[in-house]
């Protein structure tokens, strides 16, 4: 009865020191990383929002005058004329390189959105007319969000700060669920045996 007894106390204090690491890791991850999760919440809970933010998060899609493309300017020339625009507009030392041209055929559209920066032109597909010349806070959002934006400010070919950001990010989540689990598993294991003990 005494070794079984004994056995048991050993059990409940190995279960014990474990349940210590893990509560010191969770809280030490938790203090290194308070920043990035808070940056996470808050910049996920505005991308959930960014179609319902009445253009000021995600920016409104104009209508051209024409949604047949026999009626379109060629796009070298629409091209041309968003990054004159750009510059005469916002600023004569922002980089002409395309992220990429988004045609929205329906809405009788072209948009050029610009990879160094996060200003973006639509134009009028017919007529080539400025139709709305605005800052991506959605792109700069997601960015931030994904940890692209160093790579972006860096200016670095592939995304390695992204991979480093997501691949932390990821790993300590992974590990808040481990040790949280055990910070509430663990404690449960503890009483019931102790309940087992005195009987």
């Amino acid at each position: 009865m005494t070794n079984s007894n004994t056995s048991s106390n050993n059990k409940l204090k190995k279960q014990a020191n474990v349940l210590r690491i893990f509560r010191k890791i969770h809280r030490k991850i938790a203090i290194f990383l308070f920043a990035f999760f808070f940056l996470i919440s808050v910049s996920g809970l505005l991308l959930a929002w960014k179609k319902n933010s009445s253009g000021l998060i995600l920016p409104k899609t104009y209508i051209g005058t024409s949604t047949d493309f026999k009626d379109w300017l060629p796009i070298d020339s629409l091209h041309k004329n968003a990054c004159e625009i750009l510059h005469d507009s916002i600023s004569n030392n922002l980089s002409l390189k395309l992220n990429r041209i988004d045609i929205r055929k329906n809405k009788g559209i072209v948009k050029f959105i610009f990879a160094k920066h996060y200003w973006s032109i639509q134009l009028d597909g017919a007529t080539g007319k400025l139709l709305h010349i605005v800052y991506r806070y959605s792109d700069l959002i997601e960015n931030i969000h994904d940890g692209s934006i160093l790579d972006k400010i860096a200016d670095t070919k592939n995304e390695i700060f992204k991979l480093i950001y997501t691949t932390i990010i990821g790993f300590s989540l992974l590990t808040f669920v481990i040790t949280g689990f055990w910070l509430w598993h663990v404690p449960k294991k503890i009483k019931k045996r102790k309940l087992n003990t005195n009987k």
